[in-house]
């Protein structure tokens, strides 16, 4: 008896149709579902940034309109080439881009007193700083050690965490912020996910994300919590623009995006860690990380061409791998040709950006947390000696602790907060300069008659694990 294409199931890595393997490519069937809810986790996220800067800037409607699907099309194009590759161009791993939150805070002064084209043509100098500095990465690298890269990711998931809660309460500044329908919602999801994840098998613990965002939007819609005012209003097609909004280039403008660009890059390395650690259980290659950063600033020039902002990968759909197991970057893929199509398709887009924050919420909250266990993954292999432990130790209270007091840099510049206010960039900065800086410890090899028998069997040697 012979078993269908269709029908073959996972042997595991090394099978080209295996979730489990990078470059495998499962059956359509399985697919599917699973780069869509690669997309779910993140398409909020990602058409919230041009919303925000649109709406400090003033814009019309149909102008914010139109930036939200350049939005959703760029983000579907930086992943085919994240995922894919293009040559030395792209990190080759299940990677989701989207728009950069991180760059609002210095985009919104920018297009508020120089106007929206300056801000574009800022992002495209920032792109172009990230992408060279992608290229030389390999030189850096001494820069990245585990001890470094791996306090970057729990920095990440911490970071995240406020936020994942923040949407289950109903998101950011909403009037019935924590209201119990919001609550009931995300850990409707909650449980969902969970169980399925832990009980179910096969596709059904790896879909348990996405059956988790069904549920809870089935829930939602029928107790009348969903608005699909967005569907309805929405255009059956749009065909990007490029240079729709022109681009403008200021001294004062694409200075500040440039640094916050160069120092944007720790955040991409601790993704693409993150991704390999989390889903691979191992250290990126050079390669991926020259290629995944490369990809970030040419996906980030291609953006502000097509009237969107700054690319860089998705902490969330991190999570996601580390949360479901699913190391398929063509998985991926389909996700990103998903994002193409809701650029495209306006009223796909709608009813995507329908679902309400607290089922997002539910399921994110998992995902954070799984960026943060990954990390404590990658420095459970570090020497936990008096330097490493002061390096995580001061990072993370850096990355955490200066954010929740505004006042200690309030009389700094409005770009310098900026930086600040991420917690990542301060909390980055401090782990590289103290790795630079500390003496390193050599590790005390003990005297052979000092040591039980035991101890000097090749199965104990630390270069034999």
């Amino acid at each position: 008896m012979t078993t269908s294409t269709s029908e073959r199931p996972d042997t595991g890595p090394g099978d080209r149709y295996s979730t489990r393997d990078v470059n495998s490519m499962p059956p359509l069937r399985r697919a599917i579902p699973l780069g869509i809810q690669h997309v779910l986790a993140m398409f909020v996220s990602n058409v919230t940034v041009p919303i925000i800067i649109a709406g400090a800037a003033n814009l019309p409607p149909d102008q914010t309109a139109f930036m939200v699907q350049a939005a959703m099309f760029v983000a579907g194009i930086a992943t085919l080439l994240q995922s894919l590759g293009l040559g030395p161009i792209g990190a080759r791993l299940p990677i989701v881009m989207g728009t950069s939150f991180g760059f609002v805070p210095v985009l919104i002064p920018i297009a508020i007193g120089m106007g929206l084209p300056a801000a574009l043509g800022a992002a495209l100098c920032g792109g172009v700083a990230m992408a060279l500095m992608g290229l030389f990465l390999p030189w850096f690298r001494f820069l990245f050690p585990p001890v470094v890269t791996g306090t970057f990711v729990v920095m990440l998931g911490i970071l995240l965490m406020p936020v994942g809660l923040a949407y289950a309460g109903g998101g950011f500044g909403v009037s019935d912020f924590g209201a119990p329908h919001h609550i009931g919602l995300a850990s409707l999801v909650l449980v969902v996910t969970v169980g399925l994840h832990q009980f179910g098998r096969g596709i059904w613990s790896e879909v348990a994300p996405l059956a988790g965002l069904l549920v809870g939007f089935v829930a939602a819609a029928a107790f009348g919590y969903v608005d699909f005012s967005k569907v309805g209003d929405a255009d059956w097609v749009t065909f990007p623009t490029p240079l729709g909004i022109g681009i403008e280039f200021h001294m004062a403008a694409i200075i500040p995006v440039v640094v916050l660009s160069l120092v944007t890059v720790a955040e991409s390395i601790g993704d693409i860690v993150g991704t390999t650690a989390g889903g691979l259980n191992r250290e990126p290659t050079k390669k991926e990380l020259s290629g995944g950063v490369m990809a970030d600033g040419i996906a980030s020039v291609f953006a502000a061409v097509f009237n969107a902002f700054p690319q860089i990968s998705f902490s969330q759909n991190v999570g996601m791998v580390a949360l479901t197991g699913v190391v398929s970057r063509y998985v991926v893929a389909i996700g990103g040709g998903f994002l193409v199509l809701a650029g495209l398709l306006p009223k796909l887009g709608g009813l995507v950006s329908s679902i309400p924050n607290a089922v997002l919420g539910g399921a994110v909250l998992l995902m954070f947390g799984m960026i943060a266990s990954a990390g404590i993954k990658m420095l459970s292999q570090v020497p936990f000696d008096k330097r490493n432990m002061l390096i995580i130790g001061t990072s993370l209270t850096i990355a955490v602790g200066l954010p929740a007091q505004e006042g200690l840099y309030a009389n700094l510049s409005e770009n310098l907060q900026a930086m600040i206010e991420s917690g990542l960039i301060p909390g980055a900065i401090t782990a590289i300069a103290l790795n630079l800086i500390l003496p390193k410890i050599p590790n005390p090899v003990p005297d052979s008659s000092e040591c039980p028998e035991s101890s000097k069997s090749t199965a104990m040697r630390p270069d034999s694990l």
